[in-house]
C-alpha cells in the first residue's frame, strides 16, 4: 500500500479497561492503519469484548486515549462523539438483529435514523448492502427464517449501512461451523478489499487469526496486558512464547 493509505487510522495510548476497581487490562498502546485487518486476540476472559467496548463508545475506559484519526473519542463533545461514532459500523458477536423487523428493515434502520435520504434512496441502498454481502432476495426473511452464517452477514450489512470507515467485528466465527466461518472470512477481505474499510476483529479462532489478519495484539489474562504480536503468521513462527503457544493450541 502507499505511504499515505498507511496512516493511523485508530491509536489507542495507556489505555486501561475494567469495572470498578477491577482493572482487566491496562498499559494497551497499539495503532490500526487504514486498511488493516487488525485482530485482537486472547483465550476466554482475557478482556477482549472489554476493550471492544471502549473502542466503540459503549463502555469509558479506566485511564488512556482512543483516537480517531487523530480525534480523541473520550474527550470529544458529546455531538462529536456522536459523529465519530457514525464513522464506526459494529457487529456484535450474536448479531443482534431485530427479530420483529425484516432484513431490510434492520439494514434501513441506521439509514432512516442519521441519512437524511428519502425512502426510496434508503430503499436502494439497502438492497445494495444485502447483495454486497451474499442476501440479495431475502430483503422480506425475518431473522428466525435464516441460518446463523446468514443472520451474521445480514448483521455485516447493517454495520455497512453507513459505510463507515472502520468495521468492529466481535467474535465472527461464534457459532458458525468452519466452511460457514471461511466464508465470512472472505466477506472481511473482500470489504477491506473492495470499499478499503478498516476492520477490527476481536476473536480467539486460530483460523480467522491466521487466515485474515495483516497486524494484531495478544491480550494476556496473566499479566493483564497486552503483547504487541504484529502479522499473525510472523507471531507463528517467532513470536511471543505465550502467543506461540495460543497459536499452536500449546504444540509449541
Amino acid at each position: 500500500m502507499a505511504e499515505a493509505s498507511r496512516a493511523p487510522h485508530v491509536e489507542v495510548r495507556d489505555l486501561a479497561v475494567g469495572y470498578g476497581d477491577f482493572v482487566v487490562q491496562r498499559g494497551l498502546n497499539f495503532v490500526v492503519n487504514k486498511g488493516d485487518i487488525f485482530i485482537i486476540m486472547g483465550g476466554n476472559g482475557c478482556g477482549k469484548t472489554t476493550l471492544m467496548r471502549a473502542l466503540v463508545g459503549l463502555q469509558s475506559p479506566l485511564a488512556g486515549t482512543v483516537l480517531f484519526s487523530g480525534e480523541d473519542f473520550w474527550r470529544a463533545s458529546s455531538d462529536a462523539r456522536q459523529r465519530l461514532n457514525r464513522r464506526l459500523g459494529v457487529l456484535f458477536q450474536v448479531g443482534a438483529l431485530w427479530s420483529s423487523l425484516t432484513l431490510a428493515e434492520n439494514v434501513a434502520l441506521p439509514l432512516s435514523e442519521y441519512s437524511g435520504l428519502p425512502q426510496e434512496r434508503i430503499d436502494e441502498v439497502v438492497s445494495f448492502k444485502l447483495a454486497l454481502v451474499g442476501l440479495a432476495g431475502f430483503e422480506e426473511f425475518y431473522p428466525a427464517q435464516l441460518s446463523g452464517g446468514m443472520k451474521k452477514r445480514a448483521g455485516v450489512a447493517r454495520a455497512m449501512a453507513l459505510d463507515p470507515d472502520i468495521l468492529v467485528i466481535d467474535e465472527p466465527s461464534s457459532g458458525l461451523d468452519p466452511l460457514t466461518a471461511r466464508r465470512l472470512d472472505e466477506l472481511i477481505v473482500e470489504l477491506r478489499d473492495s470499499l478499503g474499510t478498516t476492520v477490527v476483529v476481536v476473536t480467539h479462532d486460530l483460523a480467522s487469526i491466521l487466515s485474515i489478519g495483516s497486524n494484531s495484539i495478544y491480550l494476556d489474562a496473566e499479566t493483564h496486558t497486552m503483547i504487541p504480536t504484529g502479522n499473525p503468521q510472523d507471531a507463528l513462527k517467532s513470536g511471543h512464547p505465550k502467543v506461540r503457544h495460543f497459536l499452536t493450541r500449546g504444540a509449541a
